[in-house]
């Protein structure tokens, strides 16, 4: 039995350090220079990372105050979510010139389905460079890119020859890129898995590849049977070309610690204003309401409820989370509140793929 169904081109498309790279496109002083966008407050943190701070181990989710300390020479920008999400738009344009299968993941990445494309061009592997190519003229960014016979292997690929460069697995070397693979390099494969893997002497695909699926099950829980199969080069999941929100969320860090519920539920009450705008401006309703708790030492809770009917509006998001809030004591102070809300009235659309063979 064939192990890989080479059926689709998939074009992952990830931009080079977006936030960081739009700063310095807009400010010609910060131009090789190393700067964070985001981090600068006491408790901020680093939300991008130009590849000049990359050198010196600034990267996006660390504190501020260590960035600064890893490179003192750091220059903090305060982000510009808006400017970001207009590049993103005017990229997305240049993607749906080649196909309408476009998958964003983010502002800054994408998937593309290219097996049938608007160019005629039998070849994913130059299209990815003529997008690229295309958004470096337009635009003045960089872009990497990976090509592949599906989702996994893309994003995997568009990381190894970054920044601005773009790797091309082929369905014939699928099984051995995947086998020679470091185990880290597995999407889907954070920190912690990859020390339960190291545990287990899975240093690399070939080593995963050895392991049964009863031993993954076991181990890995739900999760082992994707492992099992990705490295078997088998991931059938499209490019959706409408993404639907699973959840909608609003959250708040502090500046300092709450210790009160007092203080707690004036934050809240807040958070759950933001939250109605967000739902109100999308039409979008829920039944299960989700507390969020960050305490001091950074660990993470959550508290969550699923009523019997949707709801939207603040007063009830309030009550709701109010009720969580009580539900326990906290075990410390608190950092970080957020509210979400799951289980919403969207419709999955289904779309049916004709899957064509091609060369790449």
């Amino acid at each position: 039995m064939q192990e890989v169904a080479p059926t689709r081109k998939i074009i992952h498309v990830d931009m080079d350090a977006f936030y960081a790279s739009v700063e310095q496109l807009d400010n010609p002083e910060l131009r090789g220079k190393p700067i964070a966008v985001g981090g600068g407050e006491i408790r901020g943190v680093v939300s991008a990372a130009s590849y000049e701070a990359r050198k010196f181990g600034v990267r996006s989710a660390i504190s501020g105050y260590l960035a600064k300390k890893n490179c003192p020479e750091l220059i903090f920008v305060r982000p510009r979510f808006d400017r970001y999400k207009e590049i993103s738009n005017q990229i997305r344009k240049i993607f749906y010139d080649y196909t309408d299968k476009v998958e964003p993941l983010s502002l800054d990445e994408a998937y593309l389905d290219v097996t049938e494309n608007k160019k005629g061009n039998p070849s994913a592997t130059l299209i990815a460079k003529e997008i690229r190519q295309r958004i470096f003229d337009e635009l003045g960014l960089t872009a990497s890119a990976g090509i592949s016979v599906n989702k996994f292997i893309a994003k995997v690929a568009s990381d190894y020859n970054k920044p601005n460069g773009q790797k091309t697995v082929n369905p014939d070397e699928v099984l051995q890129f995947l086998e020679d693979l470091p185990i880290r390099k597995f999407y889907g494969v954070g920190k912690v898995t990859t020390e339960k893997m190291y545990q287990l002497g899975i240093f690399t695909g070939l080593d995963l590849k050895s392991k049964p699926l009863e031993f993954l099950e076991k181990h890995f829980g739900k999760s082992g049977a994707y492992y099992y199969y990705v490295v078997r080069g088998i991931h059938n999941s499209e490019v959706k070309s409408e993404r639907v929100a699973k959840s909608v969320a609003a959250e708040h860090t502090f500046n300092e610690n709450l210790s009160s519920e007092i203080f707690m539920l004036e934050k809240l009450e807040r958070i759950a204003a933001e939250l109605e705008r967000r739902l109100s401006k999308y039409n979008i309703a829920g039944k299960t309401v989700t507390l969020k708790i960050k305490y001091s030492d950074f660990t993470l809770q959550t508290r969550s409820k699923t009523l019997p009917y949707f709801i939207s509006d603040k007063a009830l998001l309030y009550d709701t989370v109010k009720e969580l809030l009580y539900q326990d004591r906290l075990k410390d102070s608190v950092r970080l509140l957020g509210i979400s809300l799951s289980n919403l009235n969207t419709e999955v659309k289904k779309s049916v793929v004709v899957q064509l063979k091609f060369d790449f």
